[in-house]
């Protein structure tokens, strides 16, 4: 049996890059930071905060999602998996790329703090009447 399953909880770096491949198929890109806090250790050494930035690949709904909604600063949660590939650069060089293939994704910004359309809601323009004791004896 074997897993490739990665979940993360981060800050986007910059604005997605949304790109339209064949058959108008929808595929974005973003980039993900996670932060580990810094702690003091017993002897007095100081180990600084420590952040990983993570490359993650949504396609379909997820890439059409992240145009219209996600924005650099707001914080995601991503469910995928892992995969790298490689490809020569100019100088003829290998080079390999790990990335986070997204499956899932929740927005964990408010709304009000993203700059995420609001939407609009409406109140009812009359209240429903409070029932009357006599209507109806209430059982507890």
């Amino acid at each position: 049996m074997s897993l490739n399953k990665v979940m993360l909880i981060g800050n986007v770096g910059r604005d997605p890059e949304v790109r339209y491949i064949e058959a108008g198929v929808a595929t974005a890109t973003l980039s993900l930071a996670t932060s580990t806090p810094g702690y003091t250790l017993p002897s007095g050494t100081q180990v600084p905060e420590r952040t990983e930035w993570h490359r993650v690949l949504l396609f379909r709904r997820l890439a059409e999602i992240v145009e219209r909604y996600v924005h650099k600063g707001d914080k995601l949660y991503i469910e995928g998996s892992l995969r790298t590939r490689s490809y020569t650069d100019k100088l003829g060089k290998t080079k390999y790329v790990t990335e986070i293939w997204a499956e899932n994704m929740e927005m964990l910004t408010p709304r009000a703090a993203s700059g995420a359309p609001q939407p609009t809601t409406s109140a009812p323009a009359t209240a429903a009447p409070l029932p009357n004791d006599d209507d109806e004896k209430c059982p507890f």
